[in-house]
Formats: structure tokens, C-alpha cells, sequence
């Protein structure tokens, strides 16, 4: 396989001068042929990567000492660690393709390509912020980033303005570190939250701000770049090699998998109501909500609504149980929804058809899904809903003002319903399980050879798989 280019502007460049740092700005895209098996190898380990930043992101306090250990395991383990032998040309080429290949399949949509920008600034910033001061310095100057550096003697004559008008600066930090003179304009989001000293049209940018004019720049440079590489895209997805693994990729989901029934048994169905209060997403109470009102949802919604009480621990027998006591409430008689309903709850299940064990969707699978529409109640509030009902929704909820000016401000978070419930199970349990309350009648009932067992199908089979799903979900 080939990446189309500019070649005339690399000819004669050696491997050297292609990666001559460790960071990238990622100007050029590459020209090499790789195998299709080294393209997805180097895109899934990437998105992995980028996953993790974004859990890291809610999970932790950003360039806390838990962050940086946790994020610097992971990067270690994607650029390979130094006893592989591996060389600093191969990382830094891994590092080159499996950001361009992610471009391709994360510029399709404007979602896609906010989650992308987001995940790969995150990514930039900690990756900078761990250079030494000499690599940083290199960085600028080979990017045009051509910031002077303040001279020593300069720093000591402004050491009292310095420190007065940057936030975390001593005396100490302004002598062991480097001061950047910085044309004010470039530095408008400092100015702007007076972080930085001005003198003479200069903004003084102290060592660990200097980020900030960085990642601006690498921002508005990979923004540009995606929408060009979404006006290029036909031409990429004419080959039919390519379209299904880019199509894959930004559908990927590739956290926990929360088809394994480790829960299965562990709720109840008199538990449901108080759990939809205080532990289900947004997204799975407004879905509870319409059920419980409406005795009645559409298929999309039963997909997602039913993967995800599978995936908090229902079983087959309580799930069946569910559905028609809520189906018989409306329009639905007992009979009708065993000829109708019951094989497809079945299916979910991995009793029916393929026997495949589905998984419950992920937040990007939600979102990416066929969008609401009438009448639905399924999808992501947070993406389909207009932001005035949703504030009236949030507001209906108790949230009080300053926090759903959080949630509205806030990027991509949680990526999974599921993980939503568990991370709220725990903090409501102080880190226990979830207490097992079904009576010793209905355990009885149980047929052990009923739990799933962990899909062993890759994630392309289960892509397809899924699809295959939707067609035992249709309404009359």
C-alpha cells in the first residue's frame, strides 16, 4: 500500500532528515508502502493509545503524578520499550503513519474529527511537556516556531515582573528555566487570562506556558489538515481495501468489553427503578423513562437499552421477564410478544440465530448509529438532543446551573454506558460490587448453561455481527 503525497518535496530527504526529532507536527504525510496487516496493526494500537489518554483524561487530575505514570506506561508500550532493540527511526515511523492513518478514518464527520483533535493535543501536550529543554528548544526552531529564548541577563533584570505576573513562578524557576520573548499576538489566550508579562509588544512566556502557543499552533495546523483530508477522501475510500478498515476504525471501540457477563445475576428486577435514578447514563434513563411511560420502544431503542441491561447483569430469564411485563402494560398482549419480541431478546443473548454474545454499544456506537428520529428515544442526548432540552432535561434532573454549564463545556469523557454504571456503582459502594439481591427462588430457576461466554470473534466479526443484530429488531 501506498500514501498518496507531494514526492517532489521529499526527494533526496534521507530517513533522518524525515524524523529528525521525536516530536511531529506531522507536516508531510508519509510515502512508503507498508503491508494492510502493519496499517491496521499501527491504527489500532494508536486509536488504543488515544483511548487511554481519553480515560486518563476523566479518571485522572491532568500531569498529576498518576496521570504522567499511567500515560508514560502506555506510551512506553505503544513506541515499544528500549530492551526490543527497536530503533529511534522505527518508533518515530510508527509514530508518523499511525497518526496519518487515524486522519483518514477520524475526518469523515465533524465529531469524529473533534474527538481526534482533542485526543491527539492531549497526547502532544504531554509528549512536550516531557521533552528536555534543549529537545523543546529544537522543536521551535525546526517547526519555524522561532521564539528567542530570554538571555540570562535579561531574565535577572526583569526577575521581579516575571514572577509578579506569571502564576507558579519563583525566583528559582525564572534562573533554572527558560523565558520565551514571544510577539504578543501569538500568545493571545495568555494575554487574554494575564499569565504572562508584556513589554514592548513581547509577551514573556515562562517555560511551562510556552505549551500553550505550541498546541495552538498544532491545532489549527491538524484542524486544516483534516478538512483536507476529508475533500481527498473519495479517492481513498474507491479502494476497497481500505473503505471497510477506516469505516471500522472510527466505529471502533476498544476499552473493556462488557459482553463478558461477570454481573450476570447481580441485579434485579426490583432494582431497576432506583438504579435508573442514581447510576444510569443520561442516555439509558431517558430510555427507561419512555419505556416505563410509553410501555413501548422502537427497535433502536431496544437494542441499546437491552445490550446495556445485559451488560449490568441481567439475565436472559429476568430480561424476558422485563420486557413483557412492560410490552403487556400497552398495546401488546402476552401472546403477541412472544411471537414477536421474545426471539429477538433471545438473540441478544446469544441463544438464537449465531448464538453470537453482542456486545452492549459504546458511547461512539451510540453516536455514530443511526440518529433518532420521531417517536425514537434512542442515541446521545448529548449529540442528538437540542441544547435547550437537554439544559430542561439536566434541570428536570435536579442538576443545578453550574453544573450543567460543566456538562455542556465539557469534551468526550466516558466512552461507554456501561463504564458510566460501573464507575457509579462504585463510588456509591466505596469500591465494592454490587450487592447480589435475587431471592434464592429465582436463583433456582437459573439455568447455568445460560451465561455467555467471552466473545472470542475479532472486532471486525463483531462490527458485522452487530449489524446482523438489527435485523431481528423490527417493529410491525
Amino acid at each position: 500500500m501506498q500514501f498518496p503525497g507531494r514526492r517532489k518535496k521529499l526527494i533526496g530527504s534521507s530517513q533522518n532528515d524525515l524524523y529528525d526529532h521525536c516530536l511531529q507536527f506531522y507536516g508531510q504525510p508519509p510515502l512508503e508502502n507498508i503491508s494492510l496487516t502493519e496499517f491496521e496493526t499501527f491504527a489500532v494500537e494508536r486509536l488504543k493509545l488515544l483511548k487511554t489518554v481519553e480515560n486518563l483524561g476523566v479518571s485522572c487530575v491532568k500531569n498529576s503524578e498518576q496521570y504522567t505514570k499511567k500515560l508514560d506506561a502506555e506510551i512506553s508500550k505503544f513506541f515499544f520499550n528500549k530492551e526490543d532493540g527497536i530503533s529511534e527511526y522505527e518508533k518515530r515511523r510508527k509514530d508518523h503513519i499511525s497518526h496519518f492513518i487515524l486522519r483518514l478514518a477520524y475526518c469523515q464527520t465533524e465529531d469524529l474529527r473533534r474527538w481526534f483533535i482533542q485526543q491527539e493535543m492531549d497526547l502532544f501536550r504531554y509528549r512536550f511537556n516531557d521533552l528536555h529543554s534543549k529537545h523543546k528548544t529544537d522543536f521551535l526552531h525546526k517547526n519555524n516556531l522561532k521564539y528567542e529564548t530570554v538571555s540570562a541577563e535579561e531574565k535577572k533584570s526583569l526577575q521581579d515582573k516575571l514572577i509578579a505576573s506569571s502564576y507558579g513562578l519563583s525566583g528559582t524557576k525564572v534562573e533554572e528555566h527558560d523565558v520565551y520573548k514571544v510577539p504578543f499576538q501569538d500568545a493571545l489566550d495568555l494575554v487574554r487570562t494575564r499569565k504572562v508579562y508584556l513589554l514592548a509588544g513581547n509577551a514573556y512566556i515562562p517555560h511551562h506556558e510556552i505549551v500553550t502557543i505550541v498546541l495552538n499552533d498544532f491545532r489549527t495546523r491538524l484542524s486544516k489538515a483534516l478538512a483536507m483530508t476529508a475533500r481527498s477522501l473519495p479517492a481513498v475510500q474507491s479502494d476497497e481495501r481500505l473503505q471497510p478498515l477506516l469505516s471500522h476504525l472510527s466505529h471502533a471501540y476498544v476499552g473493556q468489553d462488557y459482553s463478558i457477563q461477570k454481573n450476570i445475576g447481580k441485579i434485579s428486577l426490583e432494582q431497576i427503578d432506583a438504579l435508573s435514578g442514581k447510576s444510569f447514563p443520561l442516555c439509558m434513563r431517558h430510555l427507561h423513562k419512555a419505556l416505563r411511560e410509553n410501555h413501548h420502544l422502537r427497535h433502536g431503542g431496544r437494542m441499546q437499552y437491552g445490550l446495556f441491561l445485559k451488560g449490568i447483569g441481567l439475565s436472559l430469564e429476568q430480561a424476558l421477564q422485563f420486557w413483557r411485563s412492560e410490552f403487556v402494560k400497552g398495546k401488546v398482549d402476552a401472546d403477541k410478544f412472544d411471537k414477536a419480541y421474545a426471539y429477538s431478546v433471545r438473540h441478544m443473548f446469544g441463544k438464537e440465530g449465531k448464538r453470537t454474545d453482542y456486545t452492549p454499544y459504546s458511547c461512539m456506537k451510540v453516536i455514530l448509529s443511526n440518529p433518532p428520529s420521531q417517536g425514537d428515544y434512542h442515541g446521545c442526548p448529548f449529540r442528538h438532543s437540542d441544547p435547550e432540552l437537554l439544559k430542561q432535561k439536566l434541570q428536570n434532573y435536579k442538576v443545578s446551573p453550574s453544573g450543567i454549564n460543566q456538562v455542556e463545556d465539557a469534551g468526550f469523557s466516558l466512552n461507554h454506558p456501561n463504564q458510566y454504571f460501573t464507575e457509579s456503582q462504585k463510588l456509591l459502594s466505596g469500591g465494592r460490587d454490587i450487592k447480589k439481591e435475587v431471592d434464592m427462588s429465582q436463583r433456582s430457576q437459573e439455568n447455568p448453561a445460560s451465561v455467555t461466554r467471552p466473545s472470542q470473534a475479532n472486532s471486525k466479526q463483531a462490527h458485522e455481527e452487530m449489524g446482523d443484530l438489527d435485523s431481528f429488531f423490527q417493529d410491525e
